[in-house]
């Protein structure tokens, strides 16, 4: 029998190799580019949202619910209290003016000036108080001194300041103004110079210009009482002098407020 000639298998064939990958157009790159900006931001903005120290800016005209809202805080005397606690004390509503240092010169204006204006501004039941981040301590001294017929609050973890929308990144106070009447509705709050902050509370309450024309109008009593370096007539003419100059420096005054020292 002739031999049997068998067939010898056919090599296997090599895997084709892959097409190079196509390369991205101008448009797709532009894509991939605004993918990768949107994602990282994204996450940002949702750990903002979610974090406890980080509070939406108050717009006037909105109504806000008051519980809870700013957290609680401590006037000059020691007392414990709430945003809430003080509205609802109050006839008409709440005005806050926030300094950024108790007794530096730009404060002291503006608190002097809150002083002398505030019976006209509290003529419609509006209750009046400075906030800042000072310790009771510093604020009582400040408001011994210069005799403020408001109290001062002490928020010294910035809770209410920063709900108010008046925190200055990554700290301090900026200057400015807070007004929210009994409902809840925020009537005003906006940053501003010392002269500024009162003007903005004497246009809400229909006063002018016209409704601080005698100067110190609750103090005038005092006088005869004062004596010596801490005499009324004198811290009044001193008073006035501050606040004329703040009002053509008052910007510059704000910048400067944080790193100046008390005033003697």
């Amino acid at each position: 029998m002739p031999p049997e000639l068998r067939k010898r298998k056919a090599p296997a064939s090599e895997p084709a190799a892959a097409p190079p990958a196509k390369k991205k157009g101008p448009v797709a790159k532009a894509i991939a580019k605004v993918k990768e900006a949107v994602s990282p931001k994204t996450t940002k903005k949702t750990k903002a949202t979610n974090g406890a120290a980080t509070a939406s800016k108050v717009a006037v005209g909105e109504t806000i619910t008051l519980e809870g809202f700013g957290g609680e805080i401590e006037l000059n005397d020691g007392t414990k209290t709430t945003l809430k606690a003080l509205v609802d004390e109050s006839r008409a509503g709440v005005v806050l003016f926030t300094y950024p240092k108790a007794s530096t010169p730009g404060c002291t204006t503006q608190a002097c000036l809150f002083r002398d204006n505030y019976t006209p501004l509290t003529a419609t039941g509006l209750s009046i108080y400075g906030l800042s981040t000072d310790s009771p301590k510093a604020n009582t001294n400040f408001k011994e001194k210069k005799e403020l017929p408001y109290p001062l609050i002490c928020d010294t973890s910035a809770t209410l300041i920063s709900a108010i929308g008046l925190k200055k990144a990554p700290s301090g106070t900026t200057r400015g103004v807070f007004v929210i009447d009994k409902a809840g509705k925020v009537l005003a709050a906006e940053p501003g110079s010392p002269s500024s902050t009162v003007e903005v509370v004497k246009k809400l309450v229909g006063g002018g210009a016209t409704a601080a024309a005698a100067p110190l109008p609750i103090d005038a009593p005092k006088t005869e009482t004062a004596n010596g370096v801490n005499g009324t007539n004198d811290a009044t003419k001193e008073d006035i002098a501050q606040a004329n100059v703040a009002a053509q420096v008052a910007d510059t005054a704000e910048k400067l407020d944080s790193n100046e020292k008390p005033v003697a």
